[in-house]
């Protein structure tokens, strides 16, 4: 399976803000971000020529695919079926990337990070519906109940990224049980409650050309 084996703070720097790649380090001083806030490469610091209407595009969509770490095949898949649906594409879009597995247990606080969560997933940590499951990009429904398995409810990694920056007691479209250590989808968000700062638009009429 193909997956980005490079360094995440470069793709942090190259989108120039954070995307919260790497957990807690993302919020302390050791964030490459906060110490080098340019792209990445010996031209970084170079004054950039203006930026074409394709390139404000082709940067929207590399920031959305960087931040919730899928590849372009994939990702642009989710455009099609996003495509197909009613309703705007791009928030069509943007709700099939939130109610992924991986993402969803990320949204919970269950891990640090996106990449965190789908290691979790795949390692047949998490249920669903009592179901044990290892497939990240999972697609959830309303009412559909993520619950951590009994034999894992002593993982450190869990615990400790409920404790630092747990986000699932502030998004109204998913509910957290913290001592049960679960979580539910109540209803497909809607744009307004997803909590990231992206134009999505910018994306249909990348994929639309």
């Amino acid at each position: 399976m193909a997956r980005y084996r490079d360094a995440n703070c470069k793709l942090c720097r190259r989108e120039g803000e954070k995307l919260f790649l790497k957990g807690s380090r993302c919020y302390t001083d050791r964030c490459a971000f906060e110490r080098r806030p340019v792209p990445p490469g010996q031209h970084g610091q170079r004054m950039r020529r203006k930026v074409s209407e394709y390139g404000l595009q082709l940067r929207e969509k590399q920031k959305v695919r960087r931040l919730y770490g899928i590849m372009e095949k994939q990702f642009h898949h989710y455009f099609e079926i996003a495509e197909r649906k009613k309703g705007i594409t791009g928030e069509n879009l943007l709700r099939l990337l939130e109610t992924r597995l991986d993402n969803f247990v990320y949204r919970l606080g269950f891990a640090p990070s996106r990449k965190s969560a789908r290691q979790l997933v795949r390692h047949g940590h998490l249920l669903i519906n009592g179901k044990k499951t290892d497939i990240p990009s999972y697609l959830l429904r309303p009412k559909d109940v993520v619950k951590v398995c009994e034999k894992s409810k002593n993982l450190e990694i869990i615990h400790s990224a409920l404790k630092d920056h747990s986000t699932g007691d502030q998004i109204p479209w998913l509910r957290l049980n913290k001592a049960a250590l679960e979580g539910e989808l109540l209803e497909y968000p809607e744009r307004m409650d997803i909590p990231i700062t992206a134009n999505e638009q910018l994306i249909v009429e990348l994929y639309s050309k």
